[in-house]
């Protein structure tokens, strides 16, 4: 019963997915999307929805002694990603991974969708009790996508190679992103104990909304443009999988083990929600973030789609695994 469950919670997370990104492929393929909408949808989802979503996330979710309180658990965290960044950048190195997919390798390895699948997965699989320790989870997620992910991302530029002038000029903007300007100005605005006035975070809420579904809707545009044909499964992508749902979910529970044989206490319910959220699937915005450094979108857009599909398979066989550590 308990497998039944933790299949028909992911089944239900990952259907709802599926559904925007085919209403995203259907509209493009009809032709009520055209080229200049793709490009629209990734300004406002970057550069205004995103740090704005960001920014209410934190406010909501977060509180100054909640923060001090998980501090502790962090440390997991913190270190399973600095694990997860290294193996993965060998890996680009020792497969061979061209420019233009190294950034997506690496965030796949690393970073993944935790507000709209790890999110309800979590809370259907260990109820509300669970959230702190989610929160853990998304708050290094957060800064671990926007103060490094994205900058392996930018530095994979491929048309860099070609253009040494852009290589020469420092650009600011890549320093600090959007979305990481929203995370810091909304960790800046809690420490300082600052109100937002309901009218703001409404708004802010409301905006910040669209971002899940615009960037599904995305993906089904650039699957549409690539044709379904260009889902597959060649020794990038493949790799790219295993890191997402076997290196980084046995690089958490490694750490885990060995702090509790150094006597730290870890609750049960902590170790759960960890190593689920290691094993979600792909950032959805990641063939935006792609596309803005002219890197392999459509390999972006098959790692993502391909790791959502399988979340369904890989989560009931992980619950079985949480059982015997």
């Amino acid at each position: 019963m308990f497998i039944l469950a933790a299949f028909l919670t992911s089944l239900s997370s990952v259907g709802q997915i599926i559904l925007v990104i085919a209403l995203g492929y259907f509209l493009r393929r009809k032709g009520k999307f055209d080229d200049s909408f793709k490009g629209s949808i990734s300004f406002l989802i970057m550069n205004i929805a995103l740090p704005l979503s960001i920014f209410v996330s934190v406010l909501d979710n977060l509180t100054r002694d909640k923060l001090i309180s998980l501090s502790s658990g962090l440390v997991y965290v913190l270190i399973s990603f600095v694990s997860g960044y290294i193996i993965a950048w060998v890996l680009t190195k020792v497969l061979r991974v061209r420019p233009g997919r190294r950034g997506t390798f690496i965030n796949m390895f690393v970073n993944a969708n935790t507000i709209f699948v790890g999110l309800p997965l979590n809370l259907a699989l260990f109820g509300n009790v669970s959230l702190p320790y989610f929160l853990i989870y998304y708050v290094a997620n957060t800064v671990s996508t926007w103060a490094v992910g994205v900058f392996f991302i930018a530095n994979d530029d491929p048309t860099k190679q070609v253009n040494s002038q852009s290589e020469s000029k420092f650009n600011w903007k890549k320093l600090l992103p959007a979305p990481l300007i929203g995370f810091l100005v909304a960790l800046v605005w809690l420490l300082l104990g600052l109100p937002l006035p309901q009218f703001f975070d409404k708004t802010f809420s409301m905006v910040g909304g669209i971002v899940t579904p615009m960037s599904l809707i995305y993906i089904g545009i650039i699957l549409a443009d690539a044709g379904l044909k260009s889902i597959h499964f060649d020794k990038d992508t493949i790799s790219a999988l295993l890191g997402r749902f076997v290196v980084a979910p046995a690089i958490m529970i490694v750490i885990l083990i060995i702090f509790k044989n150094m006597g730290q206490t870890v609750p049960n319910i902590e170790q759960d929600t960890l190593i689920i959220q290691t094993a979600t699937p792909g950032l959805a915005v990641l063939p935006i973030l792609v596309g803005q450094a002219h890197g392999d979108v459509e390999y972006a857009t098959n790692v993502v789609t391909t790791s959502t599909v399988l979340f369904v398979i890989v989560v009931p066989i992980l619950m079985q695994i949480i059982r015997f550590i």
